[in-house]
């Protein structure tokens, strides 16, 4: 199993879980979030309307999603078609393996 973690501009979220849920992502986690990397940071005016400051951090929403390794591709493919602009603020994906899982209600673990 593989743990899929997509980091995006808020705007693109319903696109980005169609997407997956498209190709076989089941269980997905939204998390509002805050970041900031190479992508430009949007301008915020002061309460008056005087003065322009660049925002400490970009609002962003990351995704998460545990799924079999046989999908991967598929999914990563599928948010690649839906969130890439060619731009330096279009997010990331980072893929990472999942040793064990454990159901809390059940108590049952999967490997």
């Amino acid at each position: 199993m593989k743990r899929i973690e997509v980091v995006i501009p808020s705007n693109k979220l319903n696109f980005v879980v169609t997407a997956m849920e498209e190709f076989g992502a089941t269980g997905i986690t939204i998390i509002e979030s805050k970041g900031r990397g190479k992508g430009t940071r949007p301008s915020l005016r002061s309460s008056r309307g005087t003065s322009v400051q660049v925002a400490e951090y970009n609002i962003l929403t990351t995704v998460l999603s545990i799924v079999e390794d046989s999908k991967v591709e598929q999914i990563v493919n599928a948010i690649l078609d839906v969130a890439s602009t060619g731009s330096s603020s279009d997010g990331k994906i980072f893929i990472s393996a999942v040793d064990k899982v454990i159901d809390i209600q059940t108590k049952k673990s999967e490997y």
